[in-house]
């Protein structure tokens, strides 16, 4: 089978997996006492005693998995416009398993997912014609350029989101702003990722690189503020939102870190590039808030419309 057919696999697998990690993870978090990132060795204490959460976070993790074998067969910028596919299963399995209603204006964004999907696919080569060369290292120095303002940015966003959220006078926020600061961080993630499918496996080398250590970093932080912002938060929006924001950050700043080119043929830089702005379109017409519930008070502890079981 060609390379670029086992990377398409592997793509469509993680999305899967990263799917219905998701959304086990929110099912686990209805159940759950409020979570705070202000305490976050009590937030672990409290997830790691759900074995639904548990076996959420090992599909996530082998989502992560299965995301080191694209990145080894498929270039930076292709293998994003098929991880945002994922997002119409995830849409599907949230309204299925937890009950979030998503809008019209969300049921034409799938619409607008597929549509992008199908066309970075059709932008890839066989091997028949010539696979994209796959980019493998980048500078220590750009990479660290690159991933530390953004996770100081994503650190302060989150924040920012956190002190507006407090103000009980706003409508119920639908975790737009959530989902982009988490977004940061994983996009920081996904460049490391990438970067240790190209060091492996040369272990010594590996260690003596950035990637391991920003990995440690954004795990444990996009651990806590994930959870954190599921359980307020629809998972059917700020799940989208964060798989955009990685997808579209890895693809710009991954494509330039690793050296990798765009196709050169017209046509299918004309697809890989329109399915990039479709992409950018969704987030952008993405609702910021829900609407109040009509019947819910202002005490209402599940103000975003998912009742806790």
């Amino acid at each position: 089978m060609p390379a670029v057919a086992w990377g398409v696999g592997a793509a469509l697998l993680a999305n899967t997996l990263y799917s219905v990690g998701f959304v086990l993870e929110k099912r686990a978090l209805t159940r759950l006492p409020e979570v705070s990132v202000r305490r976050p060795a009590h937030l672990l204490r409290q997830v790691v005693t759900s074995p639904l959460w548990l076996a959420g976070s090992i599909a996530l993790a082998s989502g992560f998995g299965a995301q080191l074998a694209v990145y080894r067969t498929l270039p930076i910028a292709a293998a994003q416009g098929i991880f945002v596919s994922g997002l119409v299963l995830l849409l599907l399995l949230s309204s299925r398993l937890l009950g979030e209603r998503t809008s019209g204006r969300e049921r034409y964004a799938i619409g607008a997912i597929l549509a992008a999907l199908l066309m970075v696919v059709l932008s890839l080569r066989d091997a028949g014609q010539g696979q994209e060369a796959i980019g493998g290292r980048a500078p220590a120095p750009l990479i660290l350029t690159v991933c530390v303002p953004s996770l100081a940015a994503g650190l302060f966003l989150y924040a920012s989101a956190e002190r507006r959220a407090r103000h009980r006078h706003r409508l119920p926020t639908t975790g737009v702003e959530y989902g982009v600061a988490v977004g940061l961080l994983y996009g920081v993630s996904s460049l490391a990722i990438k970067g240790v499918s190209g060091v492996l496996p040369d272990v010594p080398a590996l260690f003596t690189s950035p990637y391991p250590y920003l990995l440690l970093c954004t795990g444990a932080c996009g651990l806590v503020m994930s959870q954190a912002a599921l359980q307020r938060c629809r998972a059917s929006l700020i799940v989208p939102v964060c798989t955009t924001v990685t997808c579209l950050f890895t693809a710009v700043l991954g494509t330039l870190a690793f050296g990798e080119s765009l196709p050169h043929e017209p046509l299918r830089l004309a697809l890989r590039v329109a399915g990039t702005a479709l992409a950018v379109a969704v987030l952008l017409l993405m609702p910021k808030h829900d609407p109040p519930p009509a019947s819910a008070s202002s005490s209402d502890p599940h103000p975003t419309g998912v009742a806790a079981p």
